[in-house]
């Protein structure tokens, strides 16, 4: 690996391990790509755009949280790259590498003494009625039909592979991957999942019947939303940070993406310490 892109979350403390980071990367004579929205000044930098980084770089590495990676995910030819990703957040469960580790991190990958954790995405189609072409978005964790602050709760008919699955009278509807059941799905009731299976959750927002339960389904399954209220204030959101407003009798195609996220696993603990340590498990 000789040429390495690094982006980061605007914040003091990112810009002072970017610097350890830099120092330790050019020791070993690689090319640095840094995001020039960056407040970050060095000689050794060379400032491109993070939206063609990935392009030009044999790995990224990601200062921040977990919505930092988030957005990483959606870079064009982000699937051809590993990412390693240093959590400066809270409660990310994506970003898993600390920023005490990332030194020795950086030696084992240059050594090949590394793994790669590679997490399945979501493509999502928007089809406005009248208009079959269709608009296409990737998701890491989730594609979500919800109500903004005052719309009202929401019909939505809801079939996959062409099956009728179910009328939900609720306030919205997500479909995660197993990357995404730690997110908003979680909080609205959903399992948490193993990221290296193969599946998808489907779990209704608030539903108005309350035996609509979350659904597990295969990831080779094609899901469709269609909206079936008149309702002034509904979105699609993908991954909580792309969204566009929907009308009646729109539809949402969500399916497996051809796409996938190549993470640099931590050596230092394993999934399951991770989650027990950000969930809390076992406190009083």
């Amino acid at each position: 690996m000789k040429r390495i892109g690094i982006i980061a979350k605007k914040r003091i403390e990112a810009l002072d391990l970017i610097g350890r980071v830099v120092a330790c990367l050019s020791e070993k004579g690689c090319e640095l790509l840094i995001d020039k929205s960056l407040p970050y000044v060095d000689d050794r930098c060379r400032p491109v755009l993070s939206e063609v980084m990935a392009q030009q770089v044999d790995l990224i590495i990601v200062f921040g949280g977990d919505g930092t990676l988030l957005s990483v995910a959606r870079l064009e030819q982000i699937e051809k790259i590993p990412v390693l990703a240093v959590n400066l957040g809270g409660l990310g469960f994506l970003a898993e590498i600390s920023a005490d580790e990332i030194i020795d991190v950086l030696e084992k990958v240059f050594s090949g003494d590394y793994d790669l954790d590679r997490r399945m995405m979501l493509e999502a189609m928007l089809i406005k009625k009248g208009d079959e072409r269709g608009v296409t978005f990737q998701a890491l964790n989730d594609v979500v039909v919800n109500k903004g602050a005052l719309a009202r709760m929401m019909d939505l008919d809801t079939y996959v592979n062409d099956q009728y699955l179910n009328h939900f009278k609720a306030d919205g509807l997500i479909v995660c991957t197993p990357t995404g059941s730690t997110g908003y799905s979680l909080s609205a009731g959903g399992p948490i999942v193993y990221p290296s299976l193969n599946l998808f959750t489907i779990t209704p927002i608030c539903p108005h019947t309350l035996t609509n339960r979350p659904l597990i389904i295969s990831d080779d399954s094609i899901i469709r939303i269609e909206l079936m209220s008149e309702s002034e204030d509904v979105y699609i959101t993908l991954d909580g940070q792309v969204g566009v407003r929907m009308e009646r009798h729109d539809r949402v195609i969500v399916q497996k993406s051809e796409k996938t996220l190549s993470l640099v696993k931590t050596p230092f603990c394993s999934y399951f310490e991770i989650l027990k340590k950000k969930l809390k498990w076992g406190e009083r």
